[in-house]
């Protein structure tokens, strides 16, 4: 995987770096230690201090990054026995979703992901994690399978957007999405979102009526984009930085305004710095969350789901 730094990132991506290679001398050499231990130190207080003033759409950058790790990333670190379910039974097969079975700590469970790609050619096989109307009635057909056989379910928020090309619209992308929410809506089964990059408008929501939705520290979710709501307020694209402000899609936004319930902290520097300790600190929320939905009888699943939505854009004055 090809090393992308964004031009912000750049001095704790440097250090980070040299702890990689300092760590992996003080492997086979202990006196290495200690000054592993300084530059550690040093390199999470420059993290803390250079992240903590990101603005909004330099998260918005990072929960786009090309080296974050992406749901197949996660299903290998999180999952034992994954079996993966293609098609929608009814057109096609559509990589920009991905599902199947797998085991979580030896429970069964039903996973589904948004899934980009990495270079150019598994990005036009995963059409860049946009996917058609046959990858949500893929999910559909998931989360009825999971609902019948009393299997939480698992998902993972990764997309731009549904993809709205004349062929997707034509197959009724947006039935497919609506289909998708209902889907989810109807469950009798317990189900935790995770948004782990850019949650991006009803594409993203197709996978997230959950009863428990957790966020990435540096992901987003959004019903537009900054840059196509820059657009269209002010017919002018670069102010994508103004409209990311103002959308309040970041995990902090997003945790104040009540649309996610947990942020899962990443690694120093991000996720895309080390995809292992993302993935064991995700694991922790989710397993977490997941447990604590176990009190919760079928019917109560479903009215917790619904309760949960219908507060969203309530205040009291």
């Amino acid at each position: 995987m090809a090393a992308v730094i964004l031009p912000f990132e750049r001095p704790v991506a440097e250090l980070i770096d040299k702890v990689r290679k300092l760590r992996a001398l003080a492997a086979s050499d202990p006196r290495f230690e200690p000054e592993l231990a300084r530059l550690e130190e040093k390199t999470n207080r420059l993290a803390r201090e250079l992240f903590a003033d990101l603005s909004a759409i330099q998260k918005v950058q990072l929960s786009r990054h090309a080296n974050r790790p992406y749901t197949l990333d996660y299903v290998k670190r999180l999952f034992t026995d994954w079996v993966e379910l293609k098609g929608d039974r009814r057109y096609a097969e559509d990589a920009a979703v991905i599902g199947g079975l797998a085991k979580f700590h030896g429970r069964s469970v039903v996973v589904i992901g948004h899934q980009k790609g990495r270079g150019t050619k598994e990005n036009l096989k995963r059409n860049f994690g946009m996917p058609h109307p046959e990858g949500y009635r893929k999910a559909i057909r998931l989360y009825e399978m999971a609902d019948r056989f009393g299997l939480p379910i698992l998902t993972f928020i990764d997309t731009p957007g549904a993809y709205p090309g004349i062929g997707a619209e034509e197959r009724g992308q947006s039935e497919a999405i609506g289909a998708a929410l209902g889907a989810m809506a109807r469950a009798s089964v317990p189900i935790v979102a995770t948004i782990i990059g850019e949650g991006g408008s009803g594409g993203a929501l197709a996978l997230g009526v959950a009863n428990r939705v957790l966020v990435m520290e540096f992901a987003c979710y959004s019903v537009i984009t900054p840059e196509g709501c820059a657009a269209i307020l002010w017919k002018d694209g670069s102010r994508a930085d103004e409209a990311a402000a103002q959308l309040k899609i970041t995990a902090p936004d997003l945790l104040q305004l009540g649309v996610v319930d947990a942020i899962v902290e990443e690694p120093t520097g991000g996720a895309h710095q080390d995809h292992d300790d993302a993935a064991v600190r995700l694991d922790r929320a989710l397993w977490s969350t997941l447990t604590s939905l176990d009190e919760l009888r079928d019917e109560e699943l479903v009215e917790d789901r619904y309760r949960r939505f219908r507060a969203l854009g309530a205040y009291l004055a």
